[in-house]
């Protein structure tokens, strides 16, 4: 069994708890928190387990650290704390561990190196022997290995289009969908999100993975952007009063460029309120998210499409693939590793055999 914990109980932290503990060839160690709130809380509550584990969290990290875990699942999240993320992580990877996470964005392709902390996070796996496995931005079968899989099918991949398609109006996190996306904010508003190159900094590693298995050379990385303001305002459950003017839907994209042309697409089309930009793509049949990705080649296209639960619904869908990896890193050589390098690994968990006949 490898001793795991998790470090961080916010959507993917909770999803994270619960594919530790299904995993067979995992043991859940312990359950790091930053609120002091919710120290010593059971990781079953934590995890949304409807049973408890008998594990209480807590939010001493050296003590946990001390212990000697043989992995980690980061969970906290990295968008406006990239510092002291990288600082957990150096941590954790000077007493060996193997880390597992979707919060450092610029390591979604660790081969680009113009980003200098990967030679702090060199330092780290050298002084302690452990691994570093960073994917999942969105999640991971979007952006990275179904498309790849997909143009596999074909005889060749004219152009590769990934979508995520989401109504935020059920989320419980005003901090990301106000501050970070700008939903709500004035039209000047410029939310660190969608700030320039932003998207290339959190999206960008993917295209260059993508570029990198089908062996093509990007010319460029380019941004575009669409914002629509709320015709009318709304209220949601859990994030109060979104005023008509303020932003109500936004269209990004980050596209490889090739040839001239963009042939690498990774796009988001985010809404506050589903009736806001009714001419840009929505989820299939009322769903509230959606996840699509296009390949086209020689005379095919390959499609597939699937929606989710509006909170954490990315994050269970993700969470398997790292968790999933933590045994088969065990096996490896200490460094890092990306999307590419890290096989994707069949279903550990015994669901068929707890399944109702």
């Amino acid at each position: 069994m490898i001793s795991t914990i998790v470090w961080g109980t916010g959507n993917f932290g909770r999803a994270a708890i619960r594919a530790v503990d299904a995993h067979p060839g995992l043991e859940l160690a312990a359950v790091l928190v930053h609120d002091p709130g919710r120290s010593g809380r059971d990781a079953g509550d934590l995890g949304g387990l409807g049973r408890v584990l008998g594990l209480q969290s807590t939010d001493d990290v050296a003590a946990v650290l001390a212990t000697g875990p043989r992995a980690v699942v980061y969970a906290a999240s990295g968008d406006i704390r990239s510092a002291e993320v990288v600082a957990d992580i150096c941590a954790a990877l000077r007493v060996g561990a193997i880390v597992v996470t979707p919060s450092i964005y610029p390591l979604y392709d660790h081969r680009d190196d113009r980003h200098e902390l990967r030679e702090e996070i060199r330092a780290a796996i050298a002084e302690g022997t452990g691994s570093l496995f960073v994917t999942c931005v969105d999640a991971d079968w979007t952006n990275e290995m179904v498309p790849l899989l997909l143009g596999g099918l074909g005889a060749g991949v004219d152009r590769i289009h990934c979508q995520e398609i989401v109504d935020y109006s059920g989320f419980d996190q005003p901090d990301s969908v106000r501050f970070l996306t700008g939903m709500g904010e004035p039209l000047d508003y410029l939310a660190p999100m969608i700030a320039p190159r932003m998207p290339t900094m959190v999206w960008g590693g993917q295209v260059r993975l993508m570029a990198r298995a089908l062996g093509v050379e990007l010319d460029e990385i380019r941004e575009t952007l669409e914002r629509r303001p709320l015709e009318a305002s709304i209220e949601t459950d859990a994030m109060g009063k979104f005023d008509a003017g303020g932003q109500g839907a936004l269209r990004l994209q980050v596209q490889g460029i090739v040839g001239g042309e963009p042939r690498i697409v990774i796009e988001h089309v985010n809404r506050i309120d589903p009736t806001c930009a009714p001419d840009w793509p929505s989820p299939p049949n009322g769903q509230s998210a959606a996840h699509r990705v296009i390949v086209e080649g020689d005379a095919q296209i390959a499609m597939i499409a699937v929606s989710a639960a509006p909170a954490g619904g990315d994050e269970a869908m993700s969470v398997g693939r790292l968790v999933g990896a933590i045994d088969w890193l065990a096996g490896q050589a200490p460094g890092l590793y990306d999307a590419l390098d890290v096989p994707l690994c069949p279903a550990r968990a015994p669901v068929l055999a707890d399944a109702p006949a």
